[in-house]
């Protein structure tokens, strides 16, 4: 069985083809993507240039980063107590925020009554 010598070069043909449209693909995109690059990109980009080492700029720093996390714990907080005390309980919600509930509960804790 001989092989006919046009479809090798018809197949090496489209493989030729394919890898130049690979490439113009890449290089299209490779240029949106510079294009598209964004205020942060560009800055970091300008300040490792400067410094000559990696870093990494934070948009919230760190202790910024913990208030808001202990902020959101307390309102978690003060909200479970609301849901579990006033919907699970049978008292009012604005109860469970009161320190002469609390006083009570204490009392009950310590068995001072």
């Amino acid at each position: 069985m001989a092989t006919d010598p046009n479809t090798n070069d018809k197949k090496h043909k489209r493989e030729q083809d394919r890898q130049k449209k690979r490439k113009a693909l890449d290089e299209a995109t490779k240029q949106d993507h510079t294009k598209k690059q964004g205020y942060w990109q560009k800055l970091k980009k300008t300040f490792n240039e400067k410094t000559g080492h990696k870093s990494r700029i934070r948009v919230l720093p760190i202790w910024l980063r913990i208030i808001i996390v202990l902020v959101l714990s307390i309102v978690a907080l003060f909200i479970g107590l609301m849901v579990g005390y006033g919907v699970i309980g049978d008292g009012k919600p604005m109860d469970a925020l009161s320190w002469d509930t609390w006083q009570h509960i204490w009392d009950i804790v310590t068995k001072t009554e």
